[in-house]
């Protein structure tokens, strides 16, 4: 079941749970959906990371020195679900904790926890049969990235197998903010309208309220990862608090926005 996404663009956040410890992963978590965050990607830390930059490396290994699992985010999961019904709750991870936990039971215990689904940032779409019949019979949505240097023959088939909303990257490399959004996001997004009516949402580099409104032009979400996890990273005892300042940053523009098309 796709994601619903009730503004444009709404705000996909990340979050590496267990940076610093979960007692401030659940206090930024909350704080973020107070400020207007629609979908909380719960990052599951691992030992590596070979798609993430250095800011999101730090925090899983400050995540893992804390001794935070799979089995932690889930949890943490339930609680923010007790919390927030209508946001979206998305379970970010590499494939190696899903298998280390066995895919039933992740799945089982995804669905119990009011998971919406889940992205695995190293699962080819090629080698996901297994993955995807076990989520379906969860009903949890499957969420897979879309690179510009993938093949619209490739594309097609993400857009097919993806339920709650494609994954469009950014740019190719490694995720982390950048001073400026390539080109490459538009052509995306505009070569995966071919093959989709899903949410899609640009991820990989979005960190100033200028790209996050740039992305509003023409995607409907914005993923921003490492530019939370960097505030948290920056702000020692104030992790929560700043977090929500720079997300309101963000939802102002989102709302600046709709009520500027409403207008017209």
């Amino acid at each position: 079941m796709p994601l619903a996404f009730q503004t444009r663009p709404s705000l996909v956040a990340y979050v590496t749970c267990g940076d610093p410890n979960l007692t401030t992963t659940r206090d930024v978590v909350l704080a973020a959906i107070e400020a207007g965050a629609d979908v909380i990607e719960l990052g599951v830390p691992f030992s590596d990371p070979v798609a993430d930059g250095p800011v999101i490396q730090r925090a899983s290994e400050r995540a893992l020195q804390q001794g935070v699992t799979l089995a932690d985010v889930l949890k943490l999961a339930a609680e923010m679900r007790q919390h927030a019904q209508s946001t979206g709750l998305i379970i970010f991870s590499y494939l190696n904790p899903i298998l280390r936990m066995g895919l039933e039971k992740f799945c089982k215990v995804a669905r119990h926890a009011g998971v919406d689904g889940a992205l695995l940032t190293d699962l080819p779409v090629e080698e996901a049969d297994d993955y995807l019949r076990e989520m379906r019979r969860n009903d949890l949505a499957t969420i897979f990235l879309a690179a510009p240097t993938s093949t619209d023959e490739r594309l097609k088939r993400i857009a097919e197998t993806s339920s709650g909303f494609v994954y469009a990257v950014s740019r190719t490399g490694v995720t982390g903010a950048r001073e400026q959004l390539t080109d490459d996001a538009r052509k995306l997004v505009r070569r995966l309208r071919k093959f989709t009516k899903l949410p899609i949402a640009v991820g990989f580099g979005i960190s100033t309220a200028q790209q996050f409104a740039a992305v509003g032009e023409f995607a409907d979400a914005a993923v921003v990862g490492s530019a939370i996890v960097e505030t948290i990273e920056r702000n020692p005892g104030k992790e929560a608090e700043s977090v929500a300042k720079f997300i309101q940053q963000l939802s102002a523009v989102s709302f600046q926005l709709n009520n500027h098309e409403s207008c017209v």
